[in-house]
């Protein structure tokens, strides 16, 4: 009779044991089907997101593509507006990017050595001004430029530094003054000689060189360059 009751108190210990261990395991598999549940949640959200930003990319894609090809549109209908300046040698129109450059013969515009406007080339700014006057979104940057001949005494001007600011202010105040341009849309600067595009010991060389550029900015890009920093 005791040993009955031993054997059956063996038995009882070796299954509460066995319950223990089950459950033990049970517990480890349930937090480990938890924690992967919860990194398979967070993939999932992961995928979302990458998805979303995917979609949102192909969309900035979209209209990038949408915006160059109307800029590209507008280049294009204000060369159009310039044909006939172009035809007849007066304009050079070059396209680069999001930038658009309009290179005048200093001849057209101006005498040697002076920075007044000539009527010819009044009415040929004034046609320019014209096509410029639809970018309200573009910043006019206008260069004056020379040759490497010295200026002369009798011009007035010290060097070709001020003959080529000067010139490239004349064509700003008369883009303001007669072709209705906004004052804070344009700057004027002057380069001299020391930006040629032909080389200056030909008189053909040195004419290419004496020219004013009229260029089409980014103004998100001319607004970092020029707007005054608050100070510190």
């Amino acid at each position: 009779m005791k040993m009955n009751l031993i054997s059956a108190a063996v038995g009882l210990l070796v299954l509460s044991l066995s319950a223990c261990v089950s459950t033990g395991k049970y517990k480890k598999l349930e937090t480990a089907q938890s924690a992967l549940q919860t990194q398979a949640d967070d993939l999932t959200a992961q995928n979302e997101k990458l998805l979303e930003e995917v979609k949102k990319m192909e969309a900035e894609k979209e209209a990038l593509k949408a915006e160059a090809a109307n800029k590209e549109a507008s280049y294009n209908a204000l060369v159009g507006e310039l044909s006939n300046e172009l035809s007849q040698g007066q304009l050079q129109v070059k396209k680069y990017k999001d930038m658009l450059t309009v290179d005048v013969a200093e001849k057209i515009f101006f005498d040697s050595g002076k920075a007044q406007l000539k009527k010819d080339g009044e009415a040929v700014l004034l046609k320019v001004g014209e096509a410029l006057a639809k970018f309200n979104d573009k910043t006019i940057r206008v260069v004056g430029h020379t040759d490497n001949v010295p200026v002369s005494a009798k011009t007035g001007f010290a060097s070709n530094w001020e003959l080529s600011v000067m010139r490239a202010t004349t064509v700003v105040r008369f883009l303001q003054e007669k072709g209705k341009l906004p004052p804070e849309r344009m700057i004027a600067a002057g380069q001299g000689e020391y930006m040629p595009v032909a080389p200056n010991d030909t008189p053909e060389g040195r004419q290419k060189n004496r020219r004013i550029e009229i260029m089409l900015l980014d103004k998100a890009m001319t607004d970092v360059i020029v707007q005054p920093q608050a100070p510190n």
